[in-house]
């Protein structure tokens, strides 16, 4: 009698030594911190962005624009680095990457102008762009589908507790000590990660085992990654977190000069006020893995479970951002922005979690790269667009940019409704 395991039992087990065990949930929060440090390195100049002006006299554009070089290289090596973690230990690459953020700090730490200052960031986008699809490929390892939900909803939630638990400190840093003074703490931030990773960081293999545990016979020939690309659900995804990305990217850069200039808030209260919008989003995430989470397990398809909960997600952000226009007094505003915000800038988790379903093993992490290398194209634009707008109209350019960011969202909440399929494009790639 053959005793041997089945294939779903030896997924089963994998699932069972991967999906929740010490080891895995270790890895987990060790890479939530790495997102924390990531958008705390993102988020410093545009807590920094009125006294950086002052201090090297640059316009809103030429501002924007310092901020849109962070993305010049971001995108390519999301790209590049994706395609590597197919083949290379993602563990290996998060070391190489925190590295990185904290030599690429130094430059503009150390002095200089306009020049040192866009090198030095175009430098950082280069190391931090492959960041969050590598963490995510790196966790969601750990974690068989059914229960990826709430590890991928973390690992983004590390993003916005990047910006909560930074912003203050940050803050009183710039405001004591200089935005120099920031970039140094946050250059030993990334130290002190790399060496904890180095210490207790590993990779997952739960993907590897059930690719391993199919008969070298039956083993499906590679995907060309040009199909997953081509698949309804990649491309509604990705549009529809390029215009939730967009949101993000205004929150890092201009949120903080939005709050102070156009809605006239005091100094001391728009650091308060910054957080808001990122909790709320917080919240958001986390009720967004719970109730996907709770769909999946009923059997209910990723259609419904990550695509309509995700456009959900947008389609309220957008309806706050639009509502914005038509009430007046800053409170107003600022309640409708920060609900708009923190919704409509949630969504990363739908996407990641979408495509890493969606890829066949050994193509998640270059298909999660190109994912990432489209949406965070937003990054390179958002930025400098916002800057143009409050050069040509002033404060109202400000209003312009966050009715712009609704009208964005709007598209983007359509495509995850009507494009985002995982099932049925999974079927199709099999062929």
């Amino acid at each position: 009698m053959n005793t041997a395991p089945t294939l779903s039992q030896r997924s089963s087990g994998t699932a069972d030594s991967h999906g929740g065990g010490a080891k895995a949930w270790t890895v987990t929060g060790l890479l939530v911190v790495f997102m924390m440090v990531n958008f705390a390195d993102k988020s410093v100049l545009g807590l920094a962005a009125d006294e950086i002006r002052a201090d090297l006299h640059l316009s809103a554009t030429q501002f924007g624009l310092a901020n849109s070089a962070f993305f010049l290289l971001f995108s390519l090596s999301a790209v590049v680095v994706g395609l590597v973690a197919d083949r290379v230990s993602p563990r290996l690459l998060l070391l190489v990457m925190a590295l990185l953020w904290s030599v690429a700090q130094a430059p503009a730490a150390i002095g200089g102008g306009l020049a040192v200052l866009v090198t030095s960031r175009v430098v950082l986008g280069a190391a931090e762009g492959p960041a969050f699809p590598v963490a995510q490929q790196a966790t969601l390892a750990w974690f068989p589908n059914h229960r990826r939900n709430l590890p991928g909803a973390l690992i983004t939630l590390g993003v916005t507790l990047g910006v909560i638990v930074s912003a203050p400190g940050l803050s009183w840093v710039i405001e004591h000590h200089g935005w120099r003074a920031a970039l140094w703490v946050l250059a030993g931030a990334g130290l002190v990660w790399a060496l904890a990773w180095k210490l207790f960081g590993a990779d997952g293999d739960h993907r590897t085992e059930e690719k391993r545990a199919l008969p070298a016979a039956d083993a499906p020939a590679p995907v060309p990654y040009g199909r997953i690309l081509a698949t309804r659900t990649w491309i509604g995804a990705t549009l529809a977190y390029f215009t939730s990305y967009w949101s993000v990217a205004l929150m890092l850069v201009w949120l903080p000069s939005y709050l102070r200039n156009a809605l006239g808030h005091p100094a001391h209260t728009a650091a308060v006020l910054i957080v808001v919008p990122w909790a709320i989003g917080a919240v958001a995430l986390l009720a967004q893995a719970g109730i996907t989470g709770r769909l999946m397990r009923r059997g209910v398809g990723s259609r419904r479970a990550r695509g309509r909960v995700g456009g959900w997600l947008l389609a309220l952000g957008a309806a706050c951002l639009l509502a914005q226009t038509f009430v007046d007094g800053s409170t107003g505003k600022t309640v409708l922005v920060a609900l708009g915000f923190g919704l409509g800038g949630s969504y990363a988790t739908v996407a990641a979690t979408t495509i890493a379903e969606l890829a066949p093993a050994g193509r998640s992490g270059g298909s999660l790269g190109a994912m990432n290398a489209v949406v965070t194209a937003a990054g390179l634009a958002a930025p400098a667009v916002v800057g143009a707008l409050v050069d040509a109209q002033g404060n109202d350019g400000y209003h312009l940019a966050v009715t712009l960011s609704g009208v964005l969202l709007v598209i983007g909440a359509a495509a995850s409704f009507l494009l985002i399929d995982p099932a049925r494009d999974i079927a199709r790639l099999a062929r």
